[in-house]
């Protein structure tokens, strides 16, 4: 007796160059065959397309490496840092050669725009801190926050001048510190430091520079800007976590004065502390 089957077709895998698999190969193969093959095509550089509408996927950087990492890969064991995959991919970080992440939404690494070159405020004509020119600005992550006008960026792939990871000395402002003798001082330092690491841990943030790239210590000195347009300088002076630092010159200074006297008038932060002399007369760095 003659008996007559038919294979069901391979199911529908996404992959955008694939494209289906055709009557005549779902007559020929089995459909576990099939999938091997699209796997294997998929290792040579082949890609799923991502369904319209969903999320990207959510891929992990360290402080100071050039590459991202799925969740679990023996490189995050120090530090781990979130980002979704096509900001991770648009700032230069390459896909991790050992815990293979996924790289779909991540552009050819020949497709990519140069780094923005570095942006100075003063040679751009710039006379107000807000909002900022971010078009213009080169892209930066957060990496860590020392206090609340210090932090570290990643720029994987920095303009020239720059290095991949920076300890950045916020321009204008002066953060009280923590080793100073009054309870109501280190209460300020704390506040500003977290102030600070709440507004800008693990985010992408943009880079603006003055006549000065580096003070005495190498710090690179910047502007950091919000995806929204607004200066973390000016916002530590707003809320009273930080002294307008006006030893040095710079574009803004007359605004971060008045930023200063707005706050002292309306009794914010720092300028409520239960002993104001002292805290005016926390050390500038």
């Amino acid at each position: 007796m003659h008996v007559s089957y038919r294979i069901p077709a391979a199911p529908a895998t996404g992959f955008e160059r694939c494209g289906p698999a055709s009557p005549e190969l779902s007559r020929r193969l089995p459909p576990v065959l099939v999938l091997a093959v699209i796997a294997l095509l998929a290792a040579n550089g082949l890609r799923p397309a991502r369904a319209l509408g969903a999320p990207a996927a959510t891929v992990y950087v360290t402080e100071s490496g050039r590459s991202y990492h799925r969740d679990g890969c023996p490189y995050l064991q120090r530090t781990r840092l979130p980002l979704p995959l096509p900001e991770a991919a648009a700032l230069g970080y390459a896909p991790c050669a050992v815990c293979l992440p996924p790289l779909e939404g991540a552009a050819p690494p020949g497709s990519r725009p140069p780094p923005a070159a570095l942006f100075r405020v003063d040679l751009a004509g710039v006379t107000r801190c807000e909002p900022g020119e971010l078009d213009r600005m080169p892209r930066a992550l957060v990496v860590r926050c020392v206090d609340g006008d210090t932090i570290y960026v990643a720029l994987p792939r920095p303009p020239e001048g720059l290095g991949t990871r920076e300890r950045l000395r916020l321009i204008g402002v002066d953060s009280p510190e923590t080793g100073q003798a009054s309870p109501s001082v280190r209460r300020l330092a704390l506040a500003a430091s977290e102030f600070t690491r709440r507004r800008l841990k693990g985010r992408i943030v943009h880079l603006a520079c003055d006549w000065q790239r580096r003070d005495r210590y190498g710090r690179l000195l910047a502007y950091v800007y919000l995806p929204d347009g607004s200066c973390h300088n000016a916002e530590l002076l707003r809320e009273g976590f930080a002294h307008a630092y006006t030893r040095f010159p710079f574009q803004f200074l007359e605004e971060f004065r008045a930023l200063q006297a707005a706050a002292r008038r309306q009794g914010r932060g720092l300028w409520a502390a239960d002993e104001p002399g002292e805290v005016n007369r926390a050390p500038v760095r």
